[in-house]
């Protein structure tokens, strides 16, 4: 097996699979004999692509049978690669269908383009899950503010279609944002993330919806609490080798986490820790811990790799640019109301 490889998928299996609440054991080593490269300023050198295209298939949350354990065995693992086949072999018929009814010296492919197109599909992963703390691999459970404030929000639904309006779709859906943890985890297309440094700086920029944070390394402190934004504030520093950023200020209308934004919506006062290790020279282990004592009844943690590809093709996402998806959306629920009234006068 490919050495890149066996670092991205594979943990000791002789090593124990243990996870602590305060530092769960890394999901990847790092090579023997690694050093991280140093930037001409002297900082360890994280600059260049790292796109987390193929953890995406990799639940968020573990499977239930499985515990404690987040390593699969070599039974599940062959599961999980007999799922992908299947995957890929649905895709390719699919592509083929779409090849053999388009028309000559046409597009290939009808409104969509076929999965292998337009998909991105991840690769079989032995990690169970990408929550590795707390230690069964599950999202804790909410507080009773928590609770309440879900009620709340269902209740304000209660009579209303899922596209009464433009707040009725989601902020992805909007264009808007998805926030940290939904820029960042492995979805269906754009999993490109990108970091560029400069002395006292680092850019953190994700593919889709095209965000970009500028974290600052000069401990200067966090603004008032009442600033509040989409993305927070995001204040780094190094811990070794490791850029350890922290970010605060992220308002409670800001996107829940989980993938694309989705998730329970957390409180203003939750705090979001990452950070950025390089285990070898093209391997990167992600770590997000989010703390929030008003939403969840314990700190949980996300920690997944990312291989660095510095031909991926990162490219603008100009979300709203010839994008008529809320519009039609919008458009086709009010025909949809139309029909009914006219369906119910006659």
């Amino acid at each position: 097996m490919h050495k890149t490889l066996m670092a991205f998928t594979v943990i000791a299996v002789a090593s124990t699979v243990l996870l602590s609440a305060q530092t769960p054991s890394p999901i990847v080593k790092r090579d023997a004999g690694y050093t991280v490269p140093k930037t001409p300023w002297g900082d360890p050198d994280l600059q260049g692509k790292w796109p987390g295209t193929d953890m995406v298939g990799t639940p968020m949350q573990r499977d239930t049978k499985l515990g404690t354990r987040n390593l699969l065995t070599e039974a599940e693992y062959k599961q999980v690669q007999a799922r992908f086949a299947k995957q890929a072999a649905q895709d390719q018929a699919d592509f083929d269908l779409d090849h053999a009814t388009s028309t000559p010296g046409g597009d290939v492919g009808g409104p969509v383009s076929p999965p292998p197109h337009w998909l991105e599909r991840g690769k079989p992963q032995y990690q169970a899950s990408l929550i590795v703390d707390p230690p069964d691999g599950r999202m804790p459970a909410l507080t009773t503010e928590a609770q309440q404030r879900q009620a709340k929000l269902r209740e304000r639904r209660e009579g209303r279609g899922p596209a009464d309006s433009y707040t009725d779709r989601s902020l992805y859906d909007r264009c808007i944002s998805r926030g940290i943890a939904g820029s960042i985890l492995p979805v269906i297309y754009n999993n490109g993330n990108e970091i560029v440094q400069a002395p006292g700086v680092v850019a953190i920029r994700n593919e889709m919806i095209h965000e970009t944070r500028v974290v600052l390394l000069d401990d200067r402190p966090h603004p008032s609490r009442q600033i509040r934004m989409w993305m927070g504030d995001s204040r780094g520093r190094w811990d070794g080798d490791t850029l350890v950023v922290e970010t605060r200020n992220i308002g409670s209308f800001a996107p829940g986490i989980g993938v694309n934004g989705g998730g329970t919506r957390h409180s203003n006062d939750i705090t979001i820790t990452e950070r950025f290790t390089r285990m070898s020279a093209d391997v990167m282990l992600y770590e997000m811990r989010i703390e929030d004592p008003k939403t969840w009844t314990r700190p949980w943690t996300i920690q997944f790799p990312l291989r660095r590809d510095d031909h991926y093709g990162h490219h603008e996402y100009a979300c709203h640019e010839g994008n008529y998806s809320l519009f039609n959306i919008l458009s086709g629920a009010r025909a949809d109301e139309k029909a009914a009234a006219d369906a119910a006068n006659r």
